[in-house]
C-alpha cells in the first residue's frame, strides 16, 4: 500500500478552477496518477484534501505505486528545502502494527448518510445526508462497530456542500449534478478486530470514496 502526499499551490487559478471544491475533477485528477484504464476500486484508491489558511494538501492512498509526472506543475507546490521529503513524496506503508488492543489517533472525511425506505420490500430507497451532530456521531459509531475498531472521542468539523458535474455511468456523453455533504472527524480510537479493521483501512469508509471521503489517516496516540 502506498501514501502519497502532494502539496499543491494554494494560488493557482488553475487548480482552483479545476479541482478545488470540485469533487469530480478532483477525481479526475487524483486518477491522473495512474495508468489509463486503471478502476478506483480494484487499486483502492482513496483521497483526501486537507486544506488550511496557507495550504492545501492532497493525501492520495492506493494499493499500487502512482506517477506524479503527469499532473500539471502549476498546481504543486516546490520542493521545500527544510523538508526532507520531496513534493510529490511517495511512501510505502507496510508492517503496519494494527493488532487489537492499540489506542491510535484519527482523521476521517466521511459523506454521513442513510438510505430511506421505500415501503416496497427490500428495494432501496434514496439516500439522504445526516445534518444533526448526533446522528453524525452515531453513524461514524455504526461504522466503527462493522470495521473493528471502537470510538474513544470524535470532534466534528462540518465541510458544507460541494457540487460537480459528474459524467453518467450508463453514458459517458451525459452529465448528472453531484452534491456532496462531508465532514471531518478527528479523534481517538480502539482496535478490536485487525482484520476488519485492515479492511477498512484499505478500502476506506462509508460512500463517496470516489470523491475525497473514506480515507482513514492513523498516528500514535502519544
Amino acid at each position: 500500500m502506498y501514501l502519497s502526499r502532494l502539496q499543491l499551490n494554494p494560488t493557482s487559478r488553475t487548480l482552483w478552477r479545476n479541482a478545488i471544491d470540485q469533487p469530480y475533477k478532483l477525481h479526475q485528477l487524483v486518477m491522473q496518477g495512474f495508468p489509463d484504464g486503471v478502476c478506483r476500486e480494484d487499486a483502492h484508491v482513496l483521497h483526501r484534501l486537507d486544506t488550511t489558511t496557507n495550504s492545501i494538501t492532497l493525501l492520495v492512498q492506493s494499493d499500487i505505486q502512482p506517477d506524479w509526472k503527469q499532473l500539471d506543475n502549476e498546481f504543486l507546490l516546490p520542493s521545500d528545502p527544510f523538508d526532507p521529503h520531496p513534493n510529490p513524496a511517495i511512501q510505502e506503508l507496510s508492517a503496519l502494527d494494527l493488532q487489537p488492543g492499540r489506542t491510535l489517533r484519527f482523521r476521517l472525511r466521511a459523506n454521513p448518510t442513510k438510505r430511506l425506505s421505500t415501503g416496497k420490500g427490500n428495494k432501496p430507497g434514496p439516500r439522504v445526508e445526516l445534518y444533526q451532530e448526533q446522528d453524525q456521531l452515531d453513524w461514524l459509531q455504526r461504522k466503527a462497530d462493522l470495521h473493528g475498531f471502537r470510538l474513544l472521542t470524535a470532534d466534528i468539523t462540518p465541510h458544507g456542500k460541494a457540487t460537480d458535474w459528474a459524467k453518467n455511468k450508463q453514458d459517458s456523453q451525459k452529465r448528472h449534478k453531484l452534491t456532496l455533504f462531508t465532514v471531518q472527524f478527528d479523534g481517538l480510537l480502539h482496535i478490536t478486530d485487525a482484520d476488519k479493521f485492515h479492511h477498512a483501512l484499505t478500502h476506506g469508509i462509508g460512500p463517496a470514496k470516489a470523491f475525497g471521503c473514506g480515507l482513514l489517516s492513523l498516528a500514535p496516540a502519544g
